[in-house]
């Protein structure tokens, strides 16, 4: 009776490992790839409970099918067009899109994998960065060069049955013997581009200088001009004025005009001046008719 049933239950058993190796679980993490006899006989990208032989007939290989990070540990170091070394730190993320592909170039072993991709990112960043100077790779064309880096590694890639989702250069730095050199020319460069900004606004500051003195002495030579040509009029009017006056009165014109140059010769009380009393200038002094006083005579 004991026999029978340890029979029984070796048979429950093995009737059971035998339904679960017909069946497999496929989630949504990962691919399955269904071999039958050694050859790929179908490539399950769905998720779900699928029906297969039980082994050795078939088989079931998964791969996974999230985007996956290779981050180099150490940065590597690489030569410029100016044959100075850099040292770059890179990121790759990627994905598995064609899993047929994927196995028959590089099976299931994920570290296989890994190492091709980093031998293409290394060989398409040593093609990108050998032809561009330091200046472009730190910081002038860094962009250029992950897109550039991006699209060989892509192309390569595809042929494995992988897809590059992005490339990044975490870090470019220069090796401590030529960071002196690099930063001296930056400086001097800087310096540089301050004389020449120095030496355009001084050009400009003269150019604003000599523009501002012409047109100073434009508005003043048109301001003496419009001067010169008020007075012209002035002393037109005024000669035609004395004219006139003259004409109506000759003896009151010569009075009023004696009686002017008085004033403006002794306008000063330390004025002084030495003439014959008796002379033309003191006529209207010595007779207010303008007659001259007989000689020796003194009013």
């Amino acid at each position: 009776m004991i026999n029978r049933i340890i029979v029984v239950v070796l048979g429950v058993l093995i009737a059971l490992m035998f339904l679960s190796s017909t069946f497999y679980v496929v989630d949504q993490r990962r691919f399955a790839i269904l071999f039958a006899f050694g050859e790929i006989k179908d490539v399950v990208k769905e998720p779900g409970l699928h029906f297969k032989l039980p082994p050795p007939f078939q088989n079931v290989v998964f791969l996974d099918k999230r985007i996956l990070t290779i981050d180099t540990p150490e940065a590597e170091r690489f030569i410029t067009s100016e044959k100075r070394n850099v040292l770059v730190d890179t990121f790759v993320k990627w994905r598995i899109v064609d899993p047929k592909q994927y196995y028959v170039s590089i099976g299931a072993d994920m570290d296989r994998a890994v190492i091709r991709l980093g031998q293409i990112i290394k060989s398409a960043l040593n093609e990108e960065i050998t032809k561009r100077t330091t200046h472009d790779v730190v910081s002038g064309e860094r962009e250029q060069v992950m897109a550039a880096i991006k699209q060989k590694v892509a192309d390569e890639a595809k042929q494995i049955g992988v897809e590059i989702v992005d490339v990044r250069l975490k870090r470019v730095d220069l090796l401590p013997e030529i960071s002196a050199s690099i930063y001296s020319r930056m400086e001097a460069e800087r310096h540089r581009v301050a004389a020449e900004l120095r030496s355009t606004g001084a050009a400009e500051s003269e150019k604003i200088r000599a523009d501002a003195d012409r047109q100073k002495e434009v508005i003043i030579a048109e301001a003496y001009r419009d001067a010169e040509r008020t007075k012209g009029e002035g002393d037109a009017k005024a000669s035609a004025v004395y004219a006139q006056a003259f004409g109506s009165n000759p003896e009151f014109y010569a009075f009023y005009r004696s009686l002017d140059a008085y004033r403006k010769s002794f306008r000063s009380k330390g004025d002084v001046f030495v003439v014959d009393p008796s002379s033309e200038f003191f006529k209207y002094m010595q007779s207010p008719e303008g007659v001259a006083a007989p000689a020796g005579r003194k009013r």
